[in-house]
């Protein structure tokens, strides 16, 4: 079986990427009645993190709270599709798409139609308890849709992923080693509890002894001080609340701080 390896991506290897968190779109509580305001966050958002050197960026509907659990309406992929496509004709570091909760059938969807690189995937095989109820991964339809697409687009797949509590008896290690080789993800991505929450070295080091040949990349709580000493024991990093305005997520990427987590970054 061939897999969307992301080293094809980051030939390089380790690479840093960085959130763009959306506004709230069409729908959504949060929605404010204007797509262009959407695209053009996005973009200067985008924008920021290549010149700060970012080695790609993942567009996400972090504002849609409440999230829904699984399917999103025809008018949230619209809206994503739309923004996605306009990244992707401004930047040149491979774009990803995660749609929360856990629509990994819309986000592989907008990611082959506008060529976009990767898809995150909160919950890709097993069972997560989360504030959306019991959510149960659908790595069966996305592989296959993604054959069906003919599409080029990795998958990287959350191992008991933030916001959420594992069912009894799952363990770090199994769950890394079901969606790696039972769920053919393309690469692991390790968190913290919630949003901007510390990643305990530890829980990497478990996910790496169980499938070292996985790539595993650390998915929050990275920071200007943690940052090399993160890249040191995995293979990347993706990042949000640290280099937003204030330090908080879903604000916007802040130039300074961008600039600054990647200066710490390549030291």
């Amino acid at each position: 079986m061939r897999r969307q390896g992301i080293d094809t991506l980051w030939p390089d290897g380790s690479p840093i990427v960085g959130m763009v968190h959306l506004l709230p779109h069409p729908g959504a509580p949060g929605w404010e009645g204007s797509m262009d305001a959407v695209v053009d966050r996005a973009l200067q958002d985008a924008i920021v993190l290549t010149e700060s050197g970012f080695d790609g960026l993942i567009v996400e509907n972090y504002a849609d709270v409440p999230f829904f659990a699984e399917s999103v309406p025809p008018e949230t992929v619209a809206a994503l599709t739309l923004v996605t496509g306009a990244l992707m004709d401004e930047v040149g570091v491979p774009v990803g798409v995660n749609v929360l909760r856990n629509d990994a059938r819309s986000a592989l969807a907008i990611a082959a139609v506008v060529d976009a690189h990767f898809i995150r995937v909160n919950v890709h095989t097993g069972s997560m308890w989360t504030d959306q109820g019991l959510l149960h991964g659908q790595a069966a339809e996305t592989i296959r849709a993604r054959a069906r697409l003919d599409a080029d687009v990795a998958i990287l797949a959350d191992v008991h992923v933030k916001h959420a509590v594992p069912p009894e008896g799952s363990t770090l290690a199994g769950s890394a080693s079901d969606a790696w080789h039972r769920g053919l993800a393309d690469g692991l991505v390790v968190s913290g509890r919630g949003t901007g929450g510390y990643t305990d070295p530890v829980d990497v080091e478990a996910v790496r002894l169980a499938v070292p040949e996985a790539p595993v990349l650390v998915g929050s709580g990275v920071t200007s001080a943690t940052v090399r000493s993160f890249l040191g024991t995995s293979d990347g990093v993706i990042v949000g609340s640290a280099i937003m305005r204030g330090g908080r997520a879903g604000s916007g990427v802040d130039r300074s701080r961008a600039r600054a987590f990647m200066d710490a970054a390549r030291g």
